[in-house]
């Protein structure tokens, strides 16, 4: 693999220097703050079991919320619709 001199502004260059993870080098930074992802891709990675195991957990997920909605009003004195 080659390497290749680029020139930054010096506000681009500290952006990136802040960015910086300490086990990281500039070219290691750099491709992980521009790498590009979708969450269309992580879906189409998953499997159907992963799939329904995701469904079930955010089933329960909106369930415990409602129930601690319903709770929360009760013991504020809220009628509930």
């Amino acid at each position: 693999m080659g390497t290749k001199t680029i020139r930054l502004d010096d506000d681009v260059y500290e952006h990136i220097k802040s960015k910086k993870r300490d086990d990281e080098t500039f070219s290691d930074a750099v491709a992980r703050l521009t790498e590009d992802w979708s969450l269309l891709e992580l879906v189409e990675s998953y499997t159907d079991e992963q799939a329904e195991r995701h469904r079930q957990l955010l089933e329960r997920s909106a369930e415990a919320a409602a129930t601690n909605r319903e709770a929360l009003l009760e013991r504020l004195g809220h009628e509930q619709e």
